[in-house]
């Protein structure tokens, strides 16, 4: 799924374009025990309840495609009879309305869900009729042609609210705040099937997850039966070994400053596209080709990517990898921080013998937010001397 197609589900998680037939839900505590359930027509709740839960779902399709939102393949062993494929396609078949499956799914996730405080299992069942895009691509919302049926999951944490004091307007007075457990934004979830090209994709789902280094490997491979992609810091540290092992020698201030404005620069170019920008090996050796990288350090590259077979590196997502809007340089003792536009400003130079890293100032500089001087031209301390 892209942006767009993750927007146009967006849009169902709202009063006036709710698909949202069905809502069960599953309150786990610390040691995993069930505490309460919710099992409910999703229009038959309070309204101010609907508005909270819309918020739930549209923040579990939220943040950037490739980080935050997954896109996830099921092996063909997960579609076979029994598999996590076939079990959610018999849920979402269901339209929760099967108490057995759905205790079956919170099961499954209580199980495999290494979490130590306490959750809420949000599940949903959603029949959206697609609307037809005319020549221009507006919407016919009268001239459907299909409906797109899923399930999205969500798991919010549960937390005490903090202590404090309020003002209680019935005694008129600032009292002791009662402290509530408070339902928070989803952590991860997923939908399923995907939305792919506008339509039922079966053979995948959209994962969600609001801190991609925290990759919960159990419940993806036991719960949604999915292969683990690489998270955004696994693709960063992954394509940053490869570049230093290619380039080898060649790896210097320059080439890694251009590579990186190679990388930015593509970003900016697709920037609206919907669909992130990836790099694969093909693209990953013409990049270092183009910066450097030796005949024989690029067969090295392309003996391994063979060597890997299926393990080997999927393509990468160039925002992953590249941060466009910061040059960042560091060494043991100083970090430094160049907006990208402005690298040029930046050089490597040996100074009196020594390699140094040279920025050109202007006339205005900010030492700890205090305005100074910059050191004059000549020897350093001339023209206080004078």
């Amino acid at each position: 799924m892209n942006k767009k197609e993750c927007n146009e589900i967006k849009k169902l998680f709202t009063p006036s374009g709710c698909a949202i037939t069905r809502i069960c839900g599953c309150y786990v505590d610390a040691e995993k025990n069930k505490r309460t359930e919710l099992k409910e027509a999703f229009l038959s709740l309070p309204e101010e309840e609907t508005f909270k839960y819309f918020t739930i779902f549209r923040n579990g399709l939220s943040g950037t495609v490739g980080k935050n939102l997954i896109n996830m393949e099921f092996p063909l062993e997960a579609e076979a009879e029994g598999g996590p494929q076939n079990f959610l396609l018999k849920l979402r078949d269901s339209e929760l309305k099967d108490d057995g499956l759905i205790e079956e799914f919170y099961d499954k996730i209580i199980e495999n869900y290494d979490y130590g405080e306490n959750y809420y299992i949000i599940l949903i069942h959603c029949a959206y009729d697609i609307p037809a895009k005319a020549a221009d691509g507006m919407e016919m919302f009268d001239a459907s042609d299909y409906v797109y049926e899923f399930i999205q999951c969500t798991i919010c944490p549960v937390k005490l609210s903090k202590a404090g004091l309020c003002y209680n307007s019935v005694t008129n007075a600032i009292e002791n705040r009662v402290r509530d457990w408070l339902v928070e934004a989803p952590i991860q979830g997923f939908l399923f099937p995907a939305f792919n090209d506008r339509n039922t994709d079966i053979h995948g789902l959209l994962y969600y997850i609001k801190k991609p280094e925290e990759m919960p490997e159990a419940f993806i491979d036991q719960v949604l039966g999915c292969r683990i992609p690489m998270s955004a810091k696994e693709q960063k540290e992954t394509f940053q070994a490869i570049v230093e092992e290619t380039l080898g020698e060649s790896c210097d201030f320059e080439t890694v400053k251009n590579i990186h404005e190679n990388l930015s620069e593509l970003l900016e170019e697709t920037k609206d596209e919907p669909v992130p920008l990836t790099l694969d090996k093909v693209q990953v050796k013409k990049l270092l080709e183009n910066n450097g990288a030796s005949q024989e350090k690029l067969e090295e590259l392309e003996e391994r990517y063979t060597q890997a077979g299926e393990e080997a590196p999927a393509p990468f997502v160039v925002s992953n990898v590249v941060n466009a809007k910061s040059f960042d340089i560091k060494t043991p003792d100083v970090s430094i921080k160049v907006a990208p536009d402005k690298t040029y400003l930046v050089e490597n130079r040996m100074v009196d013998g020594r390699p140094c890293i040279v920025i050109a100032i202007n006339e205005h500089v900010e030492i700890n937010g205090i305005a100074v001087r910059p050191i004059p031209a000549g020897k350093p301390g001339e023209e206080r001397e004078k």
